[in-house]
């Protein structure tokens, strides 16, 4: 706004020169019309003089509120999470955290929205299996519908045509997989003697410890899931390849089941395996050269047969009948994930053990819903 006030103030003070100008060369007073327009163009600029100055103070005064009160210029998250942490360690009482949009209840208080989005976020950077499955967000139970078609070949026919001639169409029909919610909890306990502590954030230690351990819970789930009333994991696709040992992986095993994926779905297919199988497949050599590349450009650390390898200690070691290879794209794993985790701290539960409880909920269930897009590698019985 400034600098337009003063650009349109010195275009006015050039034209007022010139009017006045126009008398000094002619060595003449100036006529009424000149007197009118000089009076007209001084009026506007000592507007927007008046204009400017007011601008200039009002700055001033802003400059001054934010040095006596620098928080006031803070955004809703700095402020939700600074009130959050100082609850827990005790600084402010409830009702003053509660100003904060630190919700209170009789048991606690409930973690502002700002920390537990930042906990789903690093929940899916620790599982990649979440971040890269189909996600829901919906409450109640989800009917994922799917396709069962009779051609295994391809999803609908397609192909040249004559006219005046009926298309033969693949029969087909949809079905549904149902996602509901199983409810997930998690607790940690946080020493008292933190409230000494000037250096430990309790907003990153609590985002990091929730993270790390609902990540490494939901990974096992996603994968492996653990039977009835739980999530049904990528394991369980009915895409699959028997390997000829029950305590070794070969190299055309591998190359197999590559290829049970189409290849529509290869751009985003990625290995999956335990850090022992990942050993094993390590001293697989091709004319006397390892299958398994370094990667230190990727998110994940090793390429194999041009794929990125995701290492995680949920999957099966090999051991006869054991799933040891995932290979395929993880959308095809539908998940129901409410993300509206709720975490409450609870600072008198646990007063007898000097500290404070911090305990998080939420509600997820998953299946795979395209077997096209997944298949894994399953060793012999014996």
């Amino acid at each position: 706004m400034l600098k337009k006030l003063m650009e349109e103030r010195a275009e006015l003070q050039a034209q007022l020169e010139e009017v006045l100008g126009k008398a000094k060369t002619a060595e003449r007073a100036m006529d009424e019309a000149e007197i009118t327009k000089f009076d007209d163009l001084e009026k506007k600029i000592k507007a927007i003089d008046t204009t400017i100055n007011a601008e200039e103070r009002a700055r001033a005064m802003e400059i001054t509120k934010k040095i006596e009160n620098p928080q006031a210029n803070e955004s809703t998250e700095v402020v939700e999470e600074r009130a959050f942490s100082d609850y827990v360690l005790g600084k402010v009482s409830e009702l003053r955290a509660g100003e904060q949009n630190v919700t209170m209840t009789n048991n606690g208080a409930i973690i502002p929205t700002s920390i537990a989005n930042k906990i789903i976020v690093a929940v899916k950077q620790r599982c990649p299996i979440l971040a890269g499955a189909t996600i829901y967000n919906v409450k109640g139970t989800l009917k994922v519908p799917v396709w069962g078609k009779a051609n295994t070949t391809h999803d609908i026919a397609v192909g040249y045509q004559t006219e005046f001639t009926d298309i033969t169409a693949d029969a087909g029909k949809f079905t549904s997989v149902d996602l509901g919610g199983y409810l997930v909890g998690a607790l940690t306990l946080i020493g008292k003697s933190v409230e000494n502590n000037g250096s430990f954030s309790v907003v990153d230690f609590i985002v990091n410890q929730m993270a790390e351990e609902i990540a490494s819970f939901l990974s096992g789930e996603l994968l492996k899931g653990s039977g009835s009333s739980a999530c049904t994991g990528a394991l369980s696709t009915t895409t699959s390849l028997t390997a000829a040992s029950a305590s070794a992986i070969t190299v055309d095993e591998l190359i197999e089941l590559q290829a049970k994926v189409k290849q529509v779905y290869q751009a985003n297919s990625c290995w999956t395996m335990n850090p022992a199988t990942l050993t094993a497949i390590r001293k697989l050599k091709v004319d006397n050269k390892y299958i398994l590349q370094d990667d230190l450009t990727g998110e994940f650390p090793y390429r194999l047969l041009g794929k990125p390898v995701y290492i995680d200690d949920n999957m099966p070691t090999i051991a006869a009948s054991a799933k040891t290879v995932l290979y395929g794209d993880y959308t095809g794993l539908s998940v129901n994930f409410r993300e509206n985790i709720s975490i409450e701290v609870l600072r008198e539960k646990y007063a007898t053990q000097h500290a404070i409880g911090v305990v998080a909920w939420c509600e997820v269930d998953s299946k795979v819903t395209d077997n096209s897009k997944l298949a894994v590698l399953v060793q012999a019985a014996s």
